[in-house]
């Protein structure tokens, strides 16, 4: 077989197995894509190629030299995908698409080739989308911030105005901060964009930590303004200037004041602290015979043991992956509409969540109860399940809902409550204040009768017990008591106390445990 034709011997081996390993994690991708929050995504592919083919003749003149340790990062990759696959998060399947790739290129190349395309190759994880557990409590931060500092552009101005959580109040209306305000879909591109130019521009290496790092502040200051200007503008506009046209608009012109910013910011860095002198770095000359023309790097045996190795260890994956039957086993379980509405000396009243709630967190089953006892103490219970937390589904935690509605989080940590026989429960106890209002809570993560705190041991165990118990089933469990004035918290947490003590047995009726 001529020389060239086996050089890419390894690429029609390897695409079709990355195809098969990674196509259907991909396509949700690009679905994530259709997100306002992460359009930019669609032209992340077409900028690597790019920066790779202005790097063509370069990396063609240096031989490759073949590097066992490439196979570490396959590896790596590999693992990678299990923990996705079984665990139940596509980012992980993301990352290990790209573990793969650089993987199978040291193999082959060795660092000093590819080290040449390094900037391109670690551009792509700019396209794929956070999980869940960072994205959303990302973009409330970053609600919340926004919010707070449009507030106090606003006030400066002389306007009456103040702040429950994301809900501006104004005297004459009241404008709430949604996700489309958040700043993220400015602030992830941004940051892309100050990557590229640290890349393509000559800096001192401070200077490109500067220039990325100062546009997180720039996007929330900037974002801010914009809420702020809504609130300006809203006496003039209407309501419509926080909608349709003039929001998208105003959207636009933020970004792009955002990125003169950053560009000024670049020019005054360069102008008052010129980066060095370019070094002279002698150019590679291509391999060549007698005759003058290009040589490949011959496909020795070392090559051909690393495809082959490489080949197995792929095709092994894609063979378990769809040929092992990893089907969950769903523990059968009491519905929530059967659970007693009363609670030892508490009356509970059961409530309907409204649709909008119920399709953002496709649930399983749920459970929603006001509870009073003979003195109007109030309690709330609130408990969700999912019958699988496979890609894409898992519990949210209340850390990360309910500052959303104004609360803020005062005091948090995990303390035991005594259940009956002697036995503890460790749960995750909150204070929440909002407008002179006090809340206590505690909540924990019922999972496969583990009682969890926090998202990084959901995402650890569901991988485990897919693996082991062939179930990610799970449940959310959530109480919420307020605290009146005339008490203290001292008696708001004897009395959640008393509940959790009494409830607990219940509860275990209706959450499947470890052996169900």
């Amino acid at each position: 077989m001529p020389t060239n034709l086996v050089r890419y011997i390894p690429v029609a081996l390897y695409v079709p197995l990355m195809i098969a390993l990674y196509l259907p994690a991909y396509r949700v991708m690009v679905t994530w894509w259709g997100n306002e929050d992460y359009n930019y995504c669609y032209f992340v592919p077409l900028i690597v190629l790019y920066l790779i083919w202005e790097k063509r003749n370069t990396l063609f003149r240096v031989p490759a030299q073949p590097a066992w340790w490439g196979g570490g990062l396959l590896l790596a990759g590999l693992l990678l995908f299990w923990l996705g696959e079984l665990g139940g998060e596509f980012y992980s399947l993301y990352l290990s698409s790209w573990f793969v790739l650089l993987g199978l290129l040291i193999l082959h190349w060795g660092w000093e080739k590819v080290k040449i395309i390094r900037f391109p190759l670690l551009l792509i994880p700019a396209m794929f989308p956070f999980p869940n557990a960072i994205n959303n409590p990302l973009s409330l931060k970053l609600k919340l911030m926004s919010s707070a500092i449009g507030v106090k552009f606003l006030q400066l101005s002389g306007m009456s105005a103040y702040r429950e959580g994301n809900v501006i109040d104004l005297d004459f209306t009241r404008l709430q901060v949604v996700d489309a305000c958040s700043g993220l879909r400015y602030l992830l591109p941004l940051i892309l964009l100050a990557v590229l130019i640290t890349g393509m521009v000559r800096m001192r290496w401070w200077q490109k930590i500067v220039l990325v790092a100062s546009s997180i502040p720039l996007t929330v200051v900037v974002n801010s303004f914009r809420i702020a200007s809504v609130g300006w503008l809203y006496p003039v506009f209407g309501p419509k200037v926080a909608e349709g046209f003039f929001h998208d608009f105003s959207g636009w012109v933020i970004f792009m004041v955002s990125l003169g910013i950053l560009l000024g910011e670049m020019w005054l860095m360069k102008r008052w602290f010129p980066p060095p002198s370019a070094k002279i770095i002698p150019v590679l000359q291509p391999l060549s015979n007698s005759e003058g023309t290009t040589v490949p790097a011959s496909f020795g045996r070392l090559q051909w043991l690393m495809t082959v190795t490489a080949s197995l260890c792929l095709a092994a994956t894609v063979a378990l992956s769809q040929g092992v039957e990893f089907r969950e086993k769903v523990p059968l379980k009491q519905s929530f509409s059967s659970f007693p509405e009363v609670v030892g000396q508490w009356q509970g009243k059961r409530q309907v969540m409204e649709k909008i709630y119920l399709d953002a967190l496709d649930l399983s089953d749920y459970l929603l109860i006001d509870f009073r006892d003979s003195h109007h103490r109030q309690i709330n219970l609130y408990v969700s399940y999912n019958e699988s937390q496979s890609k894409g589904k898992s519990s949210h935690s209340p850390s990360s809902c309910l500052p959303g509605g104004g609360w803020v989080f005062k005091e948090s940590g995990i303390i035991p409550v005594d259940l009956p026989g002697g036995a503890k429960l460790e749960v995750q106890r909150a204070v929440m204040e909002k407008t002179g209002q006090k809340q206590l809570s505690y909540y924990w993560f019922a999972q496969r009768g583990r009682v969890l705190h926090s998202l990084f041991e959901l995402k650890l165990y569901a991988f485990w017990d897919a693996l082991t118990r062939q179930r990610t089933d799970g449940a959310l469990v959530r109480i919420i008591t307020p605290v009146a004035a005339d008490e203290d918290i001292i008696a708001a947490e004897q009395r959640l106390q008393g509940f959790v003590r009494q409830a607990y047995p219940l509860l275990e009726k209706y959450i499947p445990g470890k052996d169900k």
